[in-house]
């Protein structure tokens, strides 16, 4: 069978989150409009009889490294770059600017397939718009396969796969069974399906200045001496400064109660059973400098 690595990079918000979440079929990395909302790698696996896929949802790759969370997201894609069998490179459809070069020259060191993935096709009504841009590309780099894709209409995404399938290496047997999705456990899925709708509810700097754990999850399927119905979740969000939680909690806990009340949805769909979420905000000043509680975030 074939199988491998294949990590996912890009700059911030070209889409590679929602790409993996696609490829895998399932929401298991979160998304939305803002900038740099993926903090940590990501796997998701997807399953063939003869193929298993091991995607790595990266970071963005930025411009500046302001703080300790920015260093370990840089680190995460540097990882990710060095374990992968084959390199996705997603990018808009645009020609390549600054970033776009100083990703690919990043990119030509390593040595492996690299295939370049156009995301936002649909935004592009007049398709021959697209033959310049891969042309500019072409010429930059020896890419395996260069595929225009819409994520957003699944358009390229089988065609990408196959290419995809072409560069990895024969495996005599899967890394992973073929009922798994993804490495994340249970939790720090939760703690990002809270912090992705953060990113959705609140506007300018909140968002980067907040971090989710879960503290406790009880399901009471393997707790039945609980004799509780709802699987029970207890999540702290951390901001940096009173203010920032005066505005997560909002006015008598309005805001608050609606992001429990977003998140407590998507969790369901995410596990299939009633959930009992319970929110905390507990003010960590300076966390972004705090490597070792950036690393807590993703323990269990």
């Amino acid at each position: 069978m074939k199988g491998g690595y294949i990590a996912i990079v890009g700059k911030p918000n070209v889409g590679k989150s929602s790409l993996l979440n696609v490829l895998v079929q399932e929401k298991i990395s979160s998304v939305s409009p803002k900038p740099q909302t993926t903090r940590f790698n990501l796997l998701g696996i997807l399953n063939y009889e003869d193929a298993q896929f091991i995607f790595i949802d990266t970071p963005g790759i930025m411009k500046k490294v302001k703080d300790k969370l920015d260093e370990f997201s840089l680190s995460e894609i540097e990882k990710a770059i060095d374990d992968a069998d084959v390199i996705v490179l997603l990018v808009e459809p645009k020609l390549p600017d600054e970033e776009d070069l100083r990703i690919i020259e990043i990119l030509k060191n390593k040595n492996k397939p690299i295939v370049l993935a156009i995301n936002k096709i649909d935004l592009v009504k007049d398709k021959r718009e697209l033959l310049p841009i891969i042309e500019n590309y072409s010429k930059l780099h020896e890419f395996k396969e260069i595929i225009p894709i819409s994520v957003i209409y699944r358009d390229g995404i089988d065609i990408l796969i196959e290419s995809i399938r072409k560069f990895l290496p024969d495996l005599e047997g899967p890394y992973y069974e073929d009922d798994v999705i993804t490495d994340k456990p249970l939790r720090v899925l939760v703690a990002e399906i809270i912090r992705e709708k953060i990113y959705l509810l609140y506007k300018d700097e909140i968002p980067y200045a907040t971090a989710v754990k879960v503290e406790e999850y009880i399901d009471p399927d393997e707790h039945p001496e609980q004799k509780r119905d709802k699987v029970y979740i207890r999540a702290v969000i951390y901001v940096e400064r009173d203010s920032q939680k005066g505005i997560i909690i909002g006015e008598n806990g309005k805001r608050i109660k609606e992001l429990g009340t977003i998140s407590r949805k998507e969790v369901e769909r995410l596990i299939g059973k009633p959930v009992y979420l319970e929110l905390w905000v507990k003010v960590k000043e300076h966390w972004r400098r705090n490597e070792s509680f950036i690393r807590s975030l993703q323990s269990l």
